[in-house]
């Protein structure tokens, strides 16, 4: 994600709607956020579909190793050959 320029990326709501289709092109294109206020506090941020993917399967990621290292500290954790076993029972449901 880009830096944040508070000359450009932070727009009022107003002019987000007189130029929705030209900020809508623009977040695809630079890949930048944009924060739109209303009143002058922030009230929403719009970034584009491919920066909202890559922020989610990032969260995803870290939400798994999160997970990993919860069940690490509570001792539920596989053998090398438990983990090799639950691997060849997921393959095989998969190929059925």
């Amino acid at each position: 994600m880009k830096n944040i320029l508070v000359s450009n990326d932070i727009i009022p709501v107003g002019q987000f709607k007189s130029g929705l289709a030209k900020y809508l092109k623009e977040i695809q294109h630079k890949r930048n956020s944009l924060i739109i206020t209303q009143n002058g506090k922030p009230a929403g941020v719009l970034i584009s579909p491919s920066e909202f993917d890559e922020l989610r399967q990032t969260k995803l990621f870290i939400d798994s190793i999160s997970h990993g290292l919860s069940n690490s500290e509570k001792g539920e954790v596989f053998t090398s050959s438990q983990l090799k076993s639950e691997l060849r029972k997921t393959r095989t449901e998969k190929e059925r």
